[in-house]
């Protein structure tokens, strides 16, 4: 089952391709973007969203950064200096700086730091090849995420699968699917990944406020896989789990603390409650590229605080009074102790997950 839109792409002409995701469901409209600006400009205004989705893009918007810097090579700008025994040129100078700029467009998502330093790593190790070579290299490197991360959602599906029943109604929140990465996508990719395997899969989409993601880009995705849905606004998720009327709930992530918690699309955490407290299994889908082992815990996790507008207006039109104060948090942490299990290009992960989720890393 292949995805017939792109999320997003490196074009022959050097450009990066993406689809409008704020035009959808109505209209797919793609849009090109030429410089590294409009690149930051769609993952900020979240023309580009879901954490796989900007990582991929963060890079290759790197790569087109980097093809307009000059320099002879990375010995043209600066000397060593004193007592860092360490080279830095102008062209890595410059390179900085542009990942800088895409690092401060969405801070809660780690993909997109993670793609950003992808490349610079690079970068540091052709330090000695010749400027056209170094960019050169930066492109191909970006286009191997986006063909890595098609890879990884597969093969994190065919792990996930498994957990669910040969029928099942499913419960996701948000958008996690093909729109949100690469390709194929993580938890819609696990749903996917059953669908595929001749499981009975019907999937409640909950609308998820306040951009609904869930409404306009989960439901469409499902309906073009032929994957029944049924959508629902977030607030009748309860009813349905005390009707017994699902089975499971696999969500996404856009960033993993070393003890499981995870933060997600606001939302999230009141949907792992309602499970927990009706016995449903509740399950996260992400890869390894979204663990921060670096943070002990959820409460180290930057929240993203988006415009008052996305809550007082809908579709342009005002649903609340002028004036009336706002909070807009844009992702919400689900402790470790409510997730049923975190599923892996790599393997599935249980608690505890400060051994687990390390060991599945790769951590010595």
């Amino acid at each position: 089952m292949a995805d017939d839109f792109v999320t997003v792409t490196w074009t022959p002409h050097g450009t990066v391709r993406l689809i409008d995701q704020t035009r959808l469901p109505t209209e797919e409209v793609y849009i090109e973007c030429r410089t590294i600006e409009e690149v930051a400009d769609a993952i900020r205004t979240m023309r580009v969203r879901g954490a796989p989705a900007i990582g991929v893009t963060a890079a290759m918007g790197l790569a087109l950064g980097a093809q307009t810097i000059q320099a002879e090579n990375f010995n043209a700008f600066f000397a060593a200096l004193e007592g860092m025994g360490s080279l830095f040129t102008e062209f890595f100078a410059a390179l900085e700086a542009m990942g800088s700029l895409l690092m401060r467009t969405r801070p809660t998502a780690v993909n997109l730091a993670w793609g950003v330093r992808r490349l610079l790593h690079l970068a540091r190790k052709a330090r000695d090849l010749p400027l056209v070579e170094i960019k050169a290299a930066l492109v191909a490197e970006a286009r191997a995420m986006q063909a890595e991360d098609i890879r990884i959602n597969r093969a994190m599906g065919q792990h996930g699968q498994g957990l669910l029943p040969e029928q099942a109604r499913v419960l996701t929140h948000c958008n996690a699917g093909g729109l949100a990465t690469a390709g194929y996508g993580t938890a819609v990719g696990v749903i996917r990944a059953a669908a595929e395997a001749g499981k009975r899969i019907m999937v409640w989409v909950d609308e998820t406020r306040p951009l609904l993601q869930g409404a306009r880009l989960t439901a469409w995705e499902l309906q073009r896989a032929g994957i029944p849905a049924t959508l629902i606004t977030d607030n009748m998720a309860g009813h349905f789990m005390a009707r017994g009327q699902v089975d499971v709930v696999v969500v996404g992530a856009d960033r993993i603390a070393r003890n499981g918690d995870v933060a997600n699309k606001i939302g999230t955490y009141s949907v792992a409650l309602l499970a927990r407290a009706h016995g449903i299994p509740f399950y996260v889908a992400a890869p390894i590229s979204t663990l921060d082992l670096n943070l002990t815990d959820g409460s180290q996790i930057p929240i993203e605080e988006r415009a008052p507008d996305e809550v007082t207006h809908i579709g342009g039109r005002r649903v609340a009074p002028a004036g009336i104060r706002v909070a807009n948090p844009a992702f919400d942490v689900t402790p470790a102790s409510f997730v049923d299990a975190i599923i892996t290009e790599r393997g599935v992960a249980r608690a505890p997950y400060d051994v687990s989720l390390p060991r599945l890393a790769g951590e010595a």
